[in-house]
C-alpha cells in the first residue's frame, strides 16, 4: 500500500486528475462576473463514469492500468476504455453499464463523490479517493447549466 495510498493521501501523480480544490485551480480561468471559465463549480449537472471497489488495493489495481494504458503519457482515457475498466473492477450495479451514471444534478451525490464529479475536468479521470461507499474513481464525460 505505500506508494498508492501516498499517491490517494498527497493527490499528486502521474497524468490527469482532477481539481484538487486548492485556491490555485479555483482562480485558474476566471471569466466574466467571476465565473470560472471552464465551468468547474458553476456547473449545475455532470455526467460521469465510475469505479467503486470496497477494498483500497482493488481501486488502485484498476488506477494503475489506467496510468499504464493512458494516464502516464498525458493522455485522456477513452471512455470505452474506461467503460472495459468499469465491468471488470466496479462493484456497483452501474459497472454492468460501463459505469455509466448518465447526468446528475448538484446535491443528488454525497460528499465527496459530488466534490469530485464536479471538480473534474471534462475528458479527466480523478485519482482514485474514498467516500462512505468504498473507493471511486471518476472519468467526467460533460457538465451543463
Amino acid at each position: 500500500m505505500g506508494k498508492d495510498s501516498k499517491l490517494k493521501e498527497s493527490g499528486k501523480g502521474k497524468g490527469k486528475q482532477a481539481a484538487s480544490g486548492s485556491d490555485e485551480n479555483a482562480s485558474k480561468g476566471k471569466g466574466k462576473g467571476g465565473k470560472a471559465a471552464d465551468g468547474l463549480g458553476t456547473c449545475t449537472y455532470v455526467k460521469a463514469r465510475h469505479i467503486l471497489c470496497e477494498k483500497q488495493g482493488k481501486i488502485n489495481e484498476a488506477y494503475k492500468k489506467l496510468q499504464d494504458g493512458w494516464l502516464s503519457n498525458g493522455d485522456k482515457v477513452p471512455p470505452a476504455e474506461f467503460a472495459k475498466l468499469a465491468q471488470e473492477y466496479s462493484e456497483c450495479p452501474s459497472g454492468k453499464k460501463g459505469g455509466d451514471l448518465g447526468w446528475f444534478p448538484r446535491g443528488k451525490m454525497a460528499g465527496p463523490f459530488q466534490e469530485v464529479a464536479f471538480n473534474t475536468v471534462v475528458g479527466a479521470t480523478s485519482a482514485p479517493f474514498k467516500s462512505t461507499h468504498g473507493y471511486h474513481i471518476i472519468l467526467c464525460e460533460g457538465r451543463k447549466n
